[in-house]
């Protein structure tokens, strides 16, 4: 019988313990920011998936309701809901688009669009209350960018290739 050395079965069971996953730091992490933002966005009477779509909008308007999704890395069947009161706000607005009856085309409202100059404080607050400047901000976002990435990759590669994780 093949037996592993105590060394290694001690990496192993190391490995295992929840406090070394990365999965449940990054989960624990994303619910506490979330749960800080919380606060500040109540001031502008968005949820944080609200704040993310209008941050989408802020940047191009209008929208569809694809594009939306894809740069918020979301469903369109999740996407839909948070338009929906962000219509009932008066935040946003939703038309078929021009050229294209099935899509929708998203676009602020004036009172969309003129919440923007009071969310221009979030960023700033945000940093306050973690108690992070601007350059570990970035350097956080970009070790998540890259994880995002690295992700996309595996999964595309399991696409193409199988799971190759080991049985036991």
């Amino acid at each position: 019988m093949n037996q592993r050395p105590a060394a290694a079965i001690e990496v192993v069971d190391e490995d295992l313990l929840l406090e070394h996953q990365l999965c449940f730091a990054l989960t624990v992490a994303s619910r506490s920011v979330v749960g800080a933002y919380k606060p500040v966005l109540d001031t502008l009477g968005l949820t944080h998936p609200q704040y993310l779509v209008m941050l989408c909008l802020w940047e191009s308007s209008p929208r569809s309701v694809r594009d939306i999704s894809d740069a918020l890395a979301q469903e369109p069947a999740t996407i839909s809901p948070l338009l929906r009161r962000l219509e009932s706000a008066g935040y946003i607005t939703r038309a078929r688009a021009v050229g294209n009856e099935r899509a929708l085309a998203v676009g602020l409202t004036p009172t969309g669009a003129a919440l923007r100059q009071r969310a221009t404080a979030v960023p700033g607050t945000m940093m306050e209350r973690l108690g992070l400047t601007r350059g570990q901000v970035g350097t956080l976002h970009q070790a998540m960018m890259e994880l995002i990435a690295a992700t996309k990759a595996a999964v595309e590669r399991d696409a193409v290739h199988g799971n190759d994780i080991p049985a036991s």
